[in-house]
Parts: C-alpha cells; sequence; structure tokens
C-alpha cells in the first residue's frame, strides 16, 4: 500500500444546505484517505453548531466549526480551502446589509491573500467570488457552463477544460467532476510541499 500523500496536511470546505451530497462525502472519505485533517466549516450564527441539508438527497450534514472567528494563525495551518459545488457559495454570500459582503467572502479574500494555501473553486461555487472580482481577475480558471458569463464579468479567463491550475488555484466545471478535482488539487498540495521542503532542506 502507498503511503498517505496528505498526513499531517489539513484542509477547510465550506459548508451550508444544499450541498451536492456525492461530492461532500468524496472529500470527507478522499482525504482522509490521504491522511489529512477535514474540517467543514461554516458561518455558525452564533450557535454552537448547525445541521444542513443536501440538495439531492437532504442528508443532514452537522457542522461545528465557524470561518469567522478563525485566527490567521489557524488558517494558515490549512494547506487547501475548497469552495464546493451546489448552492453552498450562494447561501454563504447572504449579507443583511446589501451594501456590504457576506463573512464568507470577508473569510475568503484572507485565503486568497495566503498563496501557501491552494484554493479549490468548483461549479457554482464561482458565485462566492461575485464580491471580490478582483481574486480572479486575470486569472485561468474554469466553472459550470451558467457562470461562464460571470467569469467572464470578473475578468477571469475561462478555460473550455475539467479542471484548470493556475498556480494556487484549483477550478472545476461541475460537481460531478469532484473526484478529478481533488486528485489535482491533492497534486498541487503534494506539489508545494515538496518544493518548500527542498527550499528548506
Amino acid at each position: 500500500m502507498p503511503e498517505p500523500r496528505l498526513t499531517g496536511k489539513k484542509i477547510a470546505i465550506l459548508m451550508e444546505s444544499d450541498f451536492y451530497e456525492p461530492e461532500i462525502l468524496y472529500y470527507k472519505s478522499r482525504f482522509a484517505e490521504e491522511g489529512a485533517e477535514v474540517h467543514f466549516v461554516t458561518r455558525l450564527w452564533g450557535q454552537p453548531g448547525l445541521t444542513f441539508q443536501g440538495h439531492e438527497h437532504r442528508m443532514p450534514f452537522y457542522v461545528d466549526k465557524s470561518f469567522e472567528d478563525m485566527s490567521d494563525e489557524d488558517l494558515r495551518s490549512y494547506a487547501a480551502v475548497i469552495v464546493p459545488a451546489g448552492f453552498v457559495s450562494d447561501r454563504l454570500r447572504y449579507t443583511p446589509d446589501v451594501t456590504q459582503p457576506s463573512p464568507a467572502v470577508a473569510f475568503l479574500r484572507r485565503a486568497f491573500a495566503e498563496p501557501s494555501i491552494v484554493k479549490g473553486v468548483i461549479c457554482h461555487g464561482l458565485w462566492l467570488v461575485a464580491w471580490a472580482p478582483d481574486l480572479v481577475r486575470g486569472r485561468r480558471l474554469t466553472t459550470h457552463n451558467n457562470l461562464f458569463a460571470d467569469a467572464m464579468n470578473m475578468g477571469a479567463l475561462y478555460e473550455n477544460e475539467d479542471v484548470v491550475v493556475d498556480g494556487d488555484l484549483v477550478t472545476g466545471r461541475t460537481g460531478g467532476h469532484h473526484a478529478v478535482f481533488a486528485r489535482r488539487l491533492m497534486d498541487e498540495i503534494v506539489a508545494r510541499s515538496a518544493a518548500k521542503e527542498a527550499v528548506n532542506a
């Protein structure tokens, strides 16, 4: 059996209701199989935890970790932050003040400001970037066909591929491409870790 590739690594996955169950269950098991510590994070609205429901089968999923109070040190401890498919990003971009971005957008900005963190955005996850188009302006990416115009309006460089890697940004076309998306994301984590070890050797 090959050694786990992500031992000692942490991966954060944003979560809300109407998630795509096959994708989320795959991440939960596949990343852990490679030795990673997988954390699902959300906006808890002052609660100790919340139970979300999936989009296809209404599967319940409990989350008790918040991104709102995460320190910079904790954020930098993650090897990757993923914005998944489904309606997760649409729910997370809700803000009672329409003139201000949601806490999830603020968290995404913080993650993008850390080049050591691999950012993964798949399918309709790009919705969360609508408040922060500068994060993807001039960068190569793919997204769901329905969001092609959104990507263009953000100034992104759309590529008609299932998965696109542009430095620390890994994007996937649809939730159905979660397996190849996860593989490329893991490849990027491993490559970056190896490069860092080589520099420090």
